[in-house]
């Protein structure tokens, strides 16, 4: 309902926001939900709220829905986006504080966990005032710093491809160990059995980028959703974070 989306390989039909999918059912259920790639709507099914729609829906308006209390439904969608944007950075919080090079910067990480998450919990009001990109640009600082830290275990000459252009590059058993490949272009690239292993992938774009026999162990900041809009195989090895998708 809240999200718009234009037809493309990833959306059969266009629709705009604040106008429900006509696969929506009365009890909020997708029709298609069995058959999303077949009918397609892909990118239904590479697309991760990490958990925004139940915070908004559940918490921040106390179980109201938009089909019950319409006079919410602007409010609802507005805040939604919000809320899904901080649940992201709560996500990348969490793996960066795990990580075991992080003790230096350990104590401020779960700081700005609380803070992140206390954010979240804020009403409407508080939400749609809160400037959400300057506490990215703060997040986002901490971040880049665990990153270096854990990819400066990996011996050698590190490559630094952050935004980099890379649709549809010829990258196979290339040696990407340790890489910064933050919010690169790799849409259909190759990286059949290439070595990404310790490679920062947070906001890399891998819509249908091919990673049969890829070695992603270990890599920083790669979410569900990125690797669901993948190709890969059984030999493709990942990080404990995430799990092969049922369509590889």
């Amino acid at each position: 309902m809240a999200l718009p989306f234009a037809a493309s390989s990833d959306f059969a039909i266009d629709k705009d926001a604040g106008r429900p999918c006509p696969n929506l059912q009365d009890d909020f259920r997708c029709g298609i939900h069995r058959d999303l790639r077949s009918r397609g709507f892909t990118g239904c099914t590479v697309y991760d709220c990490f958990g925004a729609g139940q915070k908004v829906s559940q918490l921040t308006f106390g179980g109201e829905d938009w089909r019950r209390s319409p006079q919410l439904a602007r409010q609802m969608f507005d805040v939604f986006p919000l809320v899904r944007q901080l649940h992201e950075l709560l996500w990348y919080l969490d793996e960066a504080a795990a990580l075991p090079t992080s003790g230096p910067i350990r104590t401020d990480l779960r700081a700005a966990r609380a803070a992140t998450d206390r954010l979240s919990n804020g009403d409407a009001g508080a939400l749609a005032r809160l400037d959400v990109a300057a506490h990215r640009q703060q997040i986002n600082t901490l971040l880049l710093h665990a990153s270096e830290l854990a990819r400066a275990t990996v011996p050698g000459r590190r490559k630094d491809r952050r935004g980099a252009d890379l649709v549809g590059a010829k990258l196979r058993r290339a040696n990407l160990r340790g890489a910064s490949l933050r919010g690169a272009l790799l849409v259909a690239a190759d990286l059949r059995e290439a070595d990404l292993r310790r490679a920062d992938l947070i906001g890399a774009d891998l819509r249908d980028a091919d990673l049969r026999g890829a070695d992603l162990t270990g890599s920083l900041f790669l979410v569900q959703s990125q690797l669901d809009s993948a190709r890969g195989d059984g030999r493709t090895r990942l990080p404990a974070t995430v799990t092969t998708p049922k369509h590889w």
